[in-house]
C-alpha cells in the first residue's frame, strides 16, 4: 500500500522493523507520538519516512539499522524480561564496568564486571539485551504536578 509515494506497512511489521514490541509500537501509534495513516477499514499504516524518523531518533548515527534479536540467540535461558537495545556507553573502572543500554527512549544501567565487558567485546553502538531477573519488581506512580489550590475564604 502507498500513500503519497511512500510505501506503508502494518504496525506489526513497523514494529519489527523498529526492534520494539508490537505492543509499544500501538501505544506510541494510540498516544500520537507515531504518526500513521487509517486505511478504509480502520487499521493504521506507518509510513517508511515515519520509520526512518523514528529509527533516527534512537540511534547514534543514521546509518545504523536495528537488528532483531531472535530468541534462539538466547537459548536456554530462562528470563522473560528481556530488553532489546544498544549500547549507548561503556565506562571501565578497575574491576567494574558501567554499561548504559538505549531501549527506544528510555535508558538502563547496568553494573557488570569489566571481565564481561571484554568478553561480550562490548561496544558503543551494539545491539545488545538487559535481561532483567528479580523476585521482586517495584512500580511507582509518576507524580504529576497539578496546579496549587488556594483555601477559599469565608466572609
Amino acid at each position: 500500500m502507498e500513500a503519497g509515494g511512500t510505501r506503508l506497512i502494518t504496525v506489526r511489521a513497523a514494529a519489527d522493523r523498529l526492534g520494539v514490541g508490537y505492543s509499544t509500537l500501538k501505544r506510541w501509534v494510540l498516544s500520537g507520538r507515531v504518526r500513521t495513516t487509517l486505511t478504509a477499514g480502520g487499521h493504521h499504516r506507518v509510513s517508511e519516512s515515519e520509520i526512518d524518523r523514528l529509527q533516527a531518533r534512537q540511534q547514534p548515527s543514521p546509518a545504523r539499522r536495528p537488528s532483531i534479536v531472535s530468541p534462539d540467540t538466547l537459548d536456554g535461558l530462562s528470563a522473560r524480561n528481556q530488553l532489546h537495545g544498544y549500547v549507548d556507553e561503556v565506562r571501565i573502572d578497575g574491576l567494574l564496568a558501567q554499561v548504559r543500554l538505549r531501549v527506544g527512549d528510555q535508558s538502563l544501567t547496568a553494573v557488570i564486571t569489566a571481565d564481561a565487558v571484554r568478553a561480550l567485546k562490548l561496544r558503543r553502538g551494539d545491539d545488545a539485551v538487559a535481561i532483567v531477573k528479580s523476585t521482586e519488581v517495584m512500580i511507582a506512580k509518576a507524580h504529576v504536578s497539578r496546579a496549587r489550590r488556594t483555601p477559599r475564604k469565608t466572609a
